[in-house]
């Protein structure tokens, strides 16, 4: 009777760990921090980007940002433009960013020409 109970019990402890870590990973990380690896520009640039910033939700998962804590910024950086400053409402966006980034910029560039005073005829 008690291996009966117990396998049962096993077989949970294996799976639901696996479970609750594979929805924590799906939109994830939602409480893991980020490695610090900013330099005194990246901080520069990341202070003026946040005063600046178009958007009020996560670029990946349009959750408010700081619902999770404080937004986690992310310097995108590719050859030949400038740098990106982006904010994600938890570190385990950056990898969806980071698998399309031309999408999820799309987004903050038509948010800050809607942002933007739209200029006066003469």
């Amino acid at each position: 009777m008690k291996l009966k109970i117990l396998i049962p019990t096993a077989l949970l402890a294996l799976v639901l760990p696996g479970s609750f870590t594979f929805a924590a990973e799906n939109h994830a990380g939602h409480g893991s921090s980020p490695k610090k690896t900013e330099t005194p520009a990246d901080t520069e640039l990341i202070a003026k980007a946040r005063a600046n910033y178009p958007l009020k939700t996560c670029l990946v998962s349009d959750e408010a940002l700081g619902s999770m804590g404080e937004a986690i910024a992310y310097v995108h950086r590719a050859a030949g433009q400038p740098d990106r400053v982006v904010f994600f409402c938890c570190a385990g966006c950056t990898d969806d960013f980071k698998a399309d980034p031309a999408k999820y910029l799309k987004k903050v560039d038509e948010a800050a020409k809607a942002k933007a005073p739209k200029a006066r005829k003469a």
